[in-house]
């Protein structure tokens, strides 16, 4: 019977010489201190990995170092653990790396976990009743508050087998991680190989990756490709979040990769130097922090110092939680929703932890209350998928999002990113600005239903002011809009198909609206459209219009302007004006005659009219604008097939 492999990780906690690479190495068969230093001063300085097999499941195991001195290493591999074995020495009980390691385990958000009371050879059989008792009481209140406290011994054996059946229960209930992230991992460790060159180690916390990838090492920003893959130290063609994985790049120099750089892909990932968190004070620690303070901040496999600031206070105290912010003394790559540990300088212990937010681009000005708001929402948000993306979307720059953006700042694939994008709209959370097929830019319904009414009242404030008006146009409504283009194309286009706006004679307005004209008004717009009806290619210039109409060089500016809105009269160039009947006739010339010779000289369109040359060139130029013809020197030819007289 095979072996199937799954992406869920086991990890070790506990203080030193409590015997957890000797539970491993019973377990799996593996020495999982490769270092000699390791092995001639009997304790784990560097993390250590091992396959394990469990009821035909094959997971991955990593040990962690439980002396004080290396607790930056055992955070850098717990951060990656699904569940963990805690290790517990019978003969010494709880130690104080057994609180700093159960107090990072729950700051990192482990859930699951065994305790393995171990050495119980090295105790009196009665007193191992007291002992767990013991081991019981300090685990209340803590994730492993009900977790199996199983007595072993790893030299007799004692204990193995109901350890071992707790373990496959331990794995049965937790749910491997999902792999349809952006593939990332934080660097363990790199080494060369012969034959092969430069090897990759670590847990993928995100995605998946296979052999012939090409990946990107951060901060270094050198690109290779993988050449080949193992997993749980065996060859596979793939590595997923969660497992124990070497990744072969040739392309790397091992020399200048050090633990907490990254191997990702494309443009998901860059080094951010401020990030905004949501940070939990361990309450076991009396211990206040002030904004201000330098403070070692790991997250992944790195550890960094860094600044805090404190969003809601100038201090915070154990047991509290808050929304902060950390200056990183150098940048480093972490993702919304990775965990973060905080150590003190002097003395150097665990102070806290919790969750990043997101990198931001500086400081926010936490004397803005909307600020903070925002800060807390976001940190809600970034909690499931779904909702940050939502969140993205309502806060984004313009008031809408484009797909790739989205991608990039979720650090969720395109495919994902779209079954997430098409729930939101069934759920009407979310609109779609972008004309079908094309659905590349988004809009929350929130900002949608404010931009929309803003658009309305645009529109609704012109039919105050020019009532004779069929509209406003589309160039004069976009200017009063203040979005930008694809955004107002986007939502005029919602308010049509809603009914809201209506398009009358290449204009916009509301579906109620109707063009109203005073008597003086109504008659001196009559006399002005059969002044130019009348005259189709000898049109008249305004001054002949002001005396023939008896009225004022306003009162013609206005008519004359209604009657373009209305499209009686098409404006061929500036300050020349045709009636619509008149174009239309021309350009029924104009095609008729080229579709029987094959051309038109453009000298000879003013015969074909009766009128000169001052009033038919416009005309010709008029059409190779509006996409009739096409001009080759003085010669002009059908671009398209002829249609209706359009200026739009």
């Amino acid at each position: 019977m095979g072996t199937t492999q799954i992406n869920i990780t086991l990890g070790t906690a506990g203080h030193i010489d409590h015997g957890k690479t000797a539970l491993i190495k019973c377990l799996t068969g593996c020495d999982t201190d490769r270092l000699k230093a390791e092995k001639q001063r009997g304790m784990s300085i560097d993390l250590g990995f091992a396959p394990c097999r469990i009821s035909g499941m094959e997971i991955g195991i990593v040990d962690v170092p439980g002396h004080e001195n290396f607790i930056k290493t055992m955070v850098a591999g717990a951060s990656g653990i699904d569940g963990v074995i805690f290790v517990i020495a019978a003969d010494d009980g709880v130690m104080p790396q057994t609180r700093e390691h159960l107090d990072i385990l729950t700051l990192l958000g482990v859930k699951h976990g065994v305790v393995a009371l171990t050495k119980v050879d090295c105790i009196e059989p009665d007193r191992l009743q007291i002992v767990t008792a013991e081991v019981k009481n300090f685990l209340v209140g803590t994730f492993l508050q009900n977790a199996p406290v199983l007595p072993l011994s790893s030299i007799t054996g004692q204990g193995f087998d109901a350890f071992y059946e707790a373990l496959k229960e331990l794995v049965s209930t937790i749910k491997p991680k999902q792999t349809d992230g952006v593939f990332r991992m934080p660097v363990e460790r790199a080494f060369s190989l012969k034959g092969y060159g430069t090897v990759v180690a670590g847990i993928p916390v995100s995605g998946a990756t296979k052999t012939g990838d090409e990946v990107l090492l951060l901060p270094q920003e050198t690109k290779g490709r993988i050449k080949a893959i193992q997993v749980y130290k065996r060859d596979s063609d793939t590595a997923v979040t969660g497992q124990c994985a070497a990744l072969n790049i040739p392309q790397l120099d091992y020399k200048t990769i050090r633990r907490g750089n990254v191997v990702t892909i494309g443009e998901y990932f860059s080094p951010q130097q401020w990030y905004l968190c949501k940070l939990h004070v361990l309450g076991s620690n009396k211990i206040t922090l002030k904004t201000g303070t330098t403070i070692k901040f790991h997250t992944g496999t790195s550890e960094i110092l860094s600044t805090i600031y404190l969003m809601q206070a100038n201090n915070v105290t154990a047991g509290q939680e808050c929304i902060v912010q950390f200056k990183l003394s150098t940048p480093v790559v972490a993702a919304p929703g990775d965990r973060f540990i905080l150590r003190s300088l002097s003395p150097v212990r665990t102070v806290g932890g919790g969750m990043i937010i997101e990198a931001i681009p500086k400081k926010l000005k936490r004397s803005h209350p909307e600020i903070l708001q925002d800060a807390k929402t976001r940190a809600k948000a970034v909690l499931t998928r779904k909702d940050f993306v939502e969140y993205c979307i309502k806060t984004a720059n313009a008031s809408a999002a484009n797909e790739t953006g989205l991608s990039l700042r979720t650090k969720i694939l395109s495919n994902q990113l779209k079954e997430i994008l098409a729930e939101l709209i069934r759920e009407e959370k979310v609109l779609s600005l972008a004309a079908p097929p094309a659905s590349k830019c988004y809009i929350h319904s929130d900002s949608a239903a404010y931009a929309q009414q803003r658009l309305l009242n645009i529109v609704s404030e012109f039919h105050r002011a020019r009532p004779e008006s069929p509209g406003i146009s589309t160039e004069q409504f976009y200017g009063a809009s203040g979005l930008k283009k694809n955004v107002f194309d986007g939502l005029v286009r919602l308010l049509i198909s809603q009914g809201k706006l209506v398009q009358r004679k290449h204009r916009l307005a509301l579906p109620d609206h109707r063009e109203t004209f005073n008597q003086d008004e109504q008659k001196l717009l009559e006399t002005v459209d059969s002044l130019f009806k009348n005259r189709p290619f000898n049109p008249p210039k305004r001054e002949e219009i002001i005396e023939y109409a008896t009225a004022t060089q306003e009162t013609v500016q206005k008519i004359l302007q209604i009657l373009i809105e209305q499209e009686n009269l098409v404006q061929v160039e500036n300050n020349l004006l045709f009636h619509y009947t008149a174009v239309e006739r021309a350009r029924k010339i104009l095609t008729s005659f080229i579709e029987k010779e094959g051309k038109l000289e453009s000298v000879k369109f003013k015969y074909l009219l009766d009128t000169t040359r001052k009033f038919a060139i416009p005309l010709l130029d008029y059409f190779d604008r509006i996409g009739l013809t096409r001009r080759v020197g003085n010669t002009r030819y059908l671009k398209t097939p002829a249609g209706p007289v359009s200026d739009s």
